[in-house]
């Protein structure tokens, strides 16, 4: 299986239908008709957060909780075939539309400036986590380290197995865009793509790809694993762009 953050077996179109039924829930709820369904029953509290969530707003204005969401309280395991999660052999490969192509390990990354942030992540899969801990290197530091050429239009975001994500660059470069380490103040555990993970919390979090091993630089589009198999080219969670 190739990582991706849908579990492992399920079909694109069966949780398309699944997703339809936990929105008509949630719509419910927000209008005071009773419990939130999450794919299993969820606590008065569950609900009382997401509804609360539901009526706040980033600093752009968009509610902060997009819509068709509920909100878990941390990670969820998502599947995926693991790629090595050793920091001794992880390599990361800055490359493409670049002049001066970059090949850093684990060291040189913990030595590079780091950031810290707090991040909202929103699962294609309808669950959300609101304010996680993020730690990781800017990915627009590693673009200016390695040159991006100024016909660079896209950054394809390369994982264990061939796993691909595709990012137009004005997004990819945001500053809240990480090349992450470290999640709630510890090295990512297994089941998020240790040692090393995307951070693209502006869309579904299929994009964030993880154990990552390269992130390419095009001129053009290249839709990725998901993208090709009837996910949504960009990913926008607040437009529910999740099938294409």
């Amino acid at each position: 299986m190739i990582p991706s953050d849908l579990p492992p077996g399920v079909d694109p179109l069966e949780a398309a239908r699944r997703l339809a039924a936990r929105r008509a829930f949630l719509a419910r709820a927000a209008a005071g008709a009773g419990f939130v369904v999450c794919g299993y029953a969820c606590d008065a509290a569950s609900e009382a957060r997401t509804l609360e969530a539901s009526r706040e707003t980033t600093p752009s204005g968009k509610p902060r909780l997009p819509p068709g969401q509920y909100l878990l309280d941390t990670l969820r395991p998502m599947g995926g075939a693991a790629g090595d999660p050793r920091p001794s052999q992880w390599r990361l490969r800055v490359h493409g539309a670049v002049e001066r192509p970059l090949e850093i390990d684990y060291r040189r990354l913990l030595e590079l400036p780091q950031t810290e942030q707090l991040a909202d992540v929103h699962c294609v899969t309808a669950w959300s986590v609101l304010g996680a801990a993020w730690k990781g290197v800017s990915l627009a530091l590693l673009a200016d380290e390695a040159k991006v050429r100024r016909d660079a239009r896209h950054v394809i975001f390369e994982a264990a197995h061939g796993y691909t994500a595709n990012v137009p660059i004005g997004e990819a470069l945001a500053p809240n865009v990480l090349v992450a380490h470290a999640f709630e103040g510890r090295p990512l555990a297994r089941d998020h793509g240790p040692p090393v993970r995307a951070l693209v919390p502006d869309l579904y979090f299929w994009k964030s790809a993880k154990w990552l091993v390269g992130v390419r630089f095009v001129e053009r589009d290249e839709p990725g694993y998901w993208e090709t198999r009837g996910y949504h080219n960009h990913g926008d969670p607040w437009k529910e762009e999740r099938y294409a």
